[in-house]
């Protein structure tokens, strides 16, 4: 009786750990050249990015859910982590300055004059935008 008790416990606990870690697969990209993700390296190399539940603090007057994290995996190991910009289907055009990317696709386009790397995913409507500083 005791171990069933033991083993239920522990699946439960497996369970519920489960739903506060879960993530969300956005998509696959291909990074030309190494990045800063979070302060740390990012090697170029293609990655498959998953939105965690993570959120940072928002900032004054800022929408709760304007930012999430999201994580750059290799291998099914995480490799780094960037806050992302959440923007809404609705909301993009008063934002985007070029071409979004098709219906859950991705880009990866290098900005000012190559100091910055930024990813651009759209899954399901929303967009997500990654801005990082190329790593030197």
């Amino acid at each position: 009786m005791t171990s069933k008790f033991i083993w239920g416990f522990g699946l439960a606990s497996l369970l519920v750990a489960g739903v506060a870690v879960a993530q969300t697969a956005l998509g696959t990209v291909h990074l030309t050249q190494a990045a800063l993700a979070d302060g740390k390296r990012l090697a170029a190399g293609t990655y498959q990015v998953r939105l965690t539940n993570e959120q940072p603090t928002p900032a004054a007057g800022q929408s709760p859910n304007a930012e999430r994290w999201v994580e750059f995996t290799k291998n099914g190991t995480v490799a780094g982590r960037e806050v992302a910009t959440v923007i809404s289907a609705e909301d993009i055009g008063a934002v985007a300055k070029t071409p979004v990317p098709k219906a859950d696709g991705s880009r990866v386009d290098v900005l000012k004059e190559g100091e910055y790397v930024r990813v651009w995913i759209t899954r399901g409507g929303v967009h997500y935008l990654v801005n990082m500083p190329v790593a030197r």
